[in-house]
């Protein structure tokens, strides 16, 4: 974490509403467009959400004794949980560093171009525990928020077996397998949403469906998921394979 980025409470603020999801449609196009183009921006995100991530740890190994055994079924992103944040409880983070080679970037075919591009795995279920009732599925959350997929996937297609049609552990599955360069089985998860008509995550599950086609170079189910979809990033891709 770099002491010298003086975050600011405004932008602890503006961060943590955009990581618990409660900001506006508007909000989060202005908030993405600037992760993108400020890069002092974007560090001061990448070290709040790791902040966030060891409390978030802390609190699930204090709470284990009050989880109980379901699953929460039916339910959407936004009323599983309450937001979560408390920099006070703050124990432990590490700063995380992703670097990528501009030979590698720039030698990719215009397909895979596009998912490096617009690709940025779901930020994930807070995981406040007042309302959680499966420590094993947010355990999992955890390892995923940390980019730690390989054990996230585990845990949840442990969970999978005893609910194969579960659509919060398929959602999150495909997109778990999408982040970890598997678009094959992120495709077969995701695809369970899409063909279910009361999935929650519809919307969602359709955007990165037509991302792991991109990415397996399918550009005919891309644009045919993409188009199924209401994320705006959905329409400037479209354009782009339109071009």
């Amino acid at each position: 974490m770099d002491p010298n980025l003086n975050i600011t409470q405004d932008v602890l603020e503006t961060i943590e509403r955009y990581i618990n999801k409660t900001m506006t449609s508007n909000e989060i196009i202005s908030f993405e467009k600037k992760l993108q183009s400020d890069s002092k921006f974007k560090a001061q995100f990448e070290d709040i959400k790791i902040l966030l991530l060891g409390i978030e740890t802390q609190s699930l190994k204090e709470k284990l004794d009050s989880f109980h055994e379901d699953i929460p079924f039916g339910k959407s992103k936004t009323s599983i949980v309450k937001p979560l944040f408390s920099i006070r409880k703050f124990v432990a983070a590490a700063a995380i560093i992703i670097a990528v080679g501009s030979f590698w970037f720039f030698n990719q075919n215009t397909n895979e171009k596009l998912f490096v591009t617009y690709f940025i795995p779901d930020p994930g279920l807070p995981t406040t525990m007042s309302e959680t009732s499966n420590f094993e599925f947010y355990d999992a959350m955890v390892n995923y928020k940390q980019g730690d997929y390989n054990t996230a996937i585990s845990k949840w297609e442990a969970l999978l077996e005893k609910k194969p049609q579960n659509d919060t552990l398929n959602y999150f599955l495909g997109v778990a397998h999408l982040a970890n360069k598997n678009e094959k089985s992120a495709i077969k998860h995701l695809d369970i949403i899409a063909q279910d008509s009361n999935a929650n995550f519809k919307n969602e599950a359709y955007y990165y469906l037509g991302l792991a086609h991109l990415k397996a170079d399918n550009v005919k189910l891309a644009k045919k998921n993409l188009n199924f979809s209401t994320i705006d990033n959905s329409k400037k891709i479209l354009l782009e394979l339109n071009d």
